[in-house]
């Protein structure tokens, strides 16, 4: 066998980074998560970069699949150009099988070159758009996998074929195999069947790429996970709001609408517990994954990934999406576990989430592309308060803006002519409650956050219409 190393690459769909109860989340159980995190090192400050469309996860996946950063990508993420190389597409040119299960939010093109194999595959373009998780989690649509890409642009088939039923987003009911179930099976069925396959035979390593597309919504589970978590049981977070304090530029986005306003504390208590019974769905499904790869005699000489492509604020800031850049929308679960990855270890290193892709590579030894932006975390991996990064920038549309250097984070906003800012202490205020902007003795701080973003532009290459059209309306950018 290879002595490279596998890979085995789980990503959910709009998990939250503080949604694991081995991280301190008291109303959530993921001990399959903590079994995880226990066997390697967790990043607790990973990111997003942000987003240029209200999709955040489709420029999320295309800057994690490239290791770029979200003004290098092209367009707005949906499509990846021949010459931005993706993560699994490098792998094989360096002699690994790439299979692919889930969820794929960019383009057949760049789907064929970067997998050799794959199953239930979910999200390829219909003429009536994307294929989201808001089409619901029983009998999901997807394909069989086709080197070619080739794919029906009418869509997959259900999995399994039903005819329809009366209540497709009850979440009670269990209306067939639920998503997770689907692509949590044919992950296992992979790993247990590699051992035997001629590549592993050859000598050859795999990755595999499981993208799910829960905890989105519809937030649709199996029963027994109702009963694990009610409404009742559920703590309202300490910035929960009925409304936001202002208009961001993103209120009535579709995300947004999943509750009325103002918000109501009941109504986000259920939403809360149906998120965390999704995600303990997850968590019980990547036990049987752990299970399958150790079955496989594999799980020695294989580096585990599991992430998110990006949080979201349930109720938080009286917001429900990920349209912002608060901590709660930009922050993902990240965990390392495999050969060589130190055990039951944190990290507070700040990074991105296209850092996966050059870390990966360093730990296997191959070659980065020069077209990765992406910084390795290794020396975060070997000494957990090694320094990746000094500072982080974010984006949303052409609306918000923000810069994060040590504890302070800056967010500005500049919404129909109007332009607001907020300044927080994430040390002594992490759920970014206290706007500390107008506090005299915090003007030192404002002022040097400000120059870090306003070096921004012309570092990170935010030049687009977006970029330009929100540095046109920050009054102290354009008397500088």
């Amino acid at each position: 066998m290879s002595l490279a190393p596998n890979i085995l690459f789980i990503f959910t769909d709009d998990q939250r980074f503080d949604t694991l109860s081995c991280l301190g989340n008291t109303e959530i159980d993921t001990p399959n998560l903590d079994r995880l995190a226990a066997r390697g090192t967790t990043l607790t400050r990973a990111h997003i970069m942000g987003a240029t469309n209200a999709a955040v996860c489709m420029p999320s996946r295309a800057m994690m699949l490239t290791g770029r950063g979200l003004f290098s990508i092209e367009n707005e993420g949906q499509s990846i150009p021949a010459e931005h190389l993706t993560l699994p597409e490098h792998l094989r040119h360096q002699g690994y099988v790439t299979a692919h299960i889930g969820k794929w939010h960019q383009d057949r093109a760049s789907h064929a070159r970067s997998f050799s194999t794959g199953a239930k595959i979910y999200g390829f373009r219909t003429k009536q758009g994307w294929y989201e998780a808001c089409n619901g989690h029983w009998h999901i649509p997807v394909h069989d996998f086709d080197p070619h890409g080739n794919y029906d642009s009418q869509g997959g088939y259900n999995d399994p074929p039903v005819e329809p039923f009366e209540a497709p987003f009850e979440t009670s009911k269990s209306h067939g195999r639920h998503s997770v179930e689907v692509f949590s099976e044919a992950a296992c069925e992979f790993l247990r069947s590699y051992p035997t396959s001629a590549e592993a035979q050859a000598g050859q390593p795999f990755c595999l790429y499981l993208a799910h597309i829960a905890p989105h919504d519809p937030r649709q589970y199996p029963e027994r996970f109702r009963e694990r978590y009610h409404a009742d049981a559920v703590t309202l977070p300490p910035n929960w709001a009925p409304q936001h304090p202002f208009d961001n530029g993103e209120l009535l986005v579709r995300d947004e609408l999943l509750e009325a306003h103002p918000r109501r504390p009941a109504a986000v208590r259920q939403h809360i517990a149906d998120y965390y019974a999704l995600i303990a769905m997850i968590d019980e499904y990547v036990g049987q994954i752990l299970d399958a790869l150790e079955d496989s005699g594999l799980a020695d000489n294989t580096m585990i990934v599991f992430s998110g492509d990006n949080g979201l604020a349930v109720g938080q800031h009286g917001l429900m999406g990920k349209q912002n850049l608060y901590d709660h929308s930009l922050r993902v679960p990240l965990i390392f576990a495999g050969p060589s990855i130190p055990a039951g270890v944190t990290s507070d290193s700040l990074c991105y989430l296209s850092d996966i892709f050059p870390t990966l590579c360093e730990l296997g030894g191959l070659p980065i592309p020069p077209t990765v932006e992406g910084r390795s975390l290794v020396p975060a991996l070997r000494q957990p308060n090694h320094p990746i990064r000094d500072g982080l920038h974010f984006a949303y549309k052409d609306v918000q803006r923000a810069v994060r250097v040590g504890q302070w984070k800056l967010i500005d906003y500049v919404v129909d002519g109007q332009a607001t800012t907020q300044l927080f202490d994430l040390e002594t205020d992490p759920w970014e409650i206290q706007n500390r902007s107008q506090d005299p003795g915090c003007q030192d701080t404002l002022a040097a956050l400000r120059l870090r973003l306003h070096e921004w532009p012309q570092q990170l290459g935010d030049t687009r219409a977006m970029g330009q059209r929100f540095w046109r309306g920050v009054p102290w950018a354009q008397n500088s």
